[in-house]
């Protein structure tokens, strides 16, 4: 979207002084509403943070670039799916382009690179990254998340292939990093609370040229559960169907299969069991025509990336409704958007715990083929799942944050 002219910014600023002069207040609400994105469009990230762009632009299509009646600039900005970059252009973005409120970014590194510097700028912010401790234990009051916390939805995936798929022995596997090791850990807890036990678990590089080594070391399991992200879940089914693996029963975290990699998958893909918080074959009104627009727009099938932009854009519009269009009060901004509860999304319903953490259906869905086409069908939706699963805030929080070591992994052979 084009930024104002300096012709524009100049008879605005005229028309704002004269009001002053006839004692008439300047009214802020005429300039645009900034919305910031923090996205990913070069590496192995990439794909998502593209597909991030998609989902804001395509909201913002739908509602002729207006929220409650105010325009909305959205300034892009690309991180490079590094911690460094983010802090760049989250800087960029809040001290130089002015923006109002800030989308993304999309690693669970990067947040947490600039989540000190966000609390001190104080500039509300809706995450994609799934780093449990911004919404946990050193909850940042700036900081709201409406995708998941990167466990809930494998909560769901621990209690699901113990209790219906009744499997016993699990082995995991993910990105060497915070993302993957909270998935994993969310898994595991769950799975071994309810009998299961993890008996393998593996790390390899988020740049990983060949998974052979890894794929190896697994045997004697019943399943073998991945948190892959990015472009790597292609890679890394590709190579375990490749070897012969698809014996053991694959399961996987929201990013690992994704609706929109779908196109990029083949029969390695077939029976795969996933648990997410957005499905494209959900069927409501807003997803349907979600799915219409970025399929008339971009071709493509919308996955959690961009469901997540357009979800935390329809948290945003939905707040700026509540303080009638104004934006120049942060404080008053950001405790609006912490009170929203959306009915109609394209996730499904929508609310936020104290902590700023989405309270949302998570999905169990089997890949299927379907009139020659991979589709993730729905099997089970677990209703209104907390970033703290069944266990409660304080029972939650009073352990440490999941990490690569915890809990503990008591069972590994």
């Amino acid at each position: 979207m084009p930024r104002p002219s300096r012709r524009a910014f100049v008879a605005g600023t005229a028309a704002g002084a004269a009001a002053a002069a006839f004692g008439m207040p300047a009214i802020a609400q005429n300039a645009p509403f900034k919305i910031g994105l923090l996205t990913v469009k070069t590496g192995p990230l990439a794909q998502g943070g593209i597909q991030m762009e998609q989902g804001i632009v395509t909201l913002l299509k739908q509602r002729n670039n207006t929220f409650a009646g105010r325009k909305v600039e959205l300034i892009s900005a690309d991180t490079g799916g590094n911690p460094a970059g983010a802090k760049t252009k989250a800087s960029e973005l809040i001290e130089r382009d002015r923006v109002d409120v800030v989308l993304g970014p999309l690693a669970a590194f990067e947040m947490l690179a600039i989540n000190d510097y966000i609390r001190q700028q104080g500039t509300p912010v809706m995450s994609l990254a799934g780093a449990e401790d911004i919404t946990q234990r050193l909850a940042n009051p700036w900081v709201m998340r409406g995708s998941a916390s990167s466990a809930q939805c494998c909560h769901a995936l621990g209690d699901y292939a113990a209790k219906e798929l009744k499997y016993k022995r699990a082995a995991t596997i993910s990105e060497d990093f915070a993302f993957g090791y909270e998935q994993m850990s969310g898994f595991q807890r769950v799975f071994e609370e309810e009998g299961g036990k993890v008996v393998k678990k593996l790390w390899p590089p988020m740049i990983t040229p060949d998974y052979t080594p890894y794929i190896a070391q697994f045997g004697n399991v019943d399943c073998v559960v991945n948190g892959f992200a990015g472009s790597n879940p292609v890679k890394f089914m590709r190579a375990y169907a490749d070897l012969g693996m698809k014996r053991i029963p694959l399961l996987a975290g929201w990013t690992a299969m994704d609706d929109a990699l779908l196109k990029s998958l083949g029969d390695e893909a077939v029976g795969v069991v996933s648990a997410a918080w957005y499905s494209a074959s959900l069927d409501n009104p807003v997803n349907k025509q979600f799915v219409a627009d970025m399929a008339k727009d971009y071709n493509v099938i919308p996955g959690g990336y961009s469901a997540g932009m357009y979800v935390a854009g329809q948290v945003v519009e939905a707040a700026l409704a509540k303080t009638g269009g104004k934006a120049d009060d942060k404080k008053a901004l950001n405790e609006a958007l912490r009170g929203v509860s959306l009915t109609e999304t394209p996730r499904g319903p929508v609310k936020f715990d104290a902590y700023g953490n989405v309270v949302g259906d998570v999905q169990i869905r089997r890949c299927e083929r379907k009139g020659g086409q991979l589709v993730n069908t729905i099997i089970k939706t677990y209703s209104d799942v907390s970033q703290f699963w069944t266990y409660g805030d304080k029972a939650f929080l009073a352990n440490p944050v999941y990490a690569r070591d915890y809990p503990p992994a008591k069972n590994l052979e």
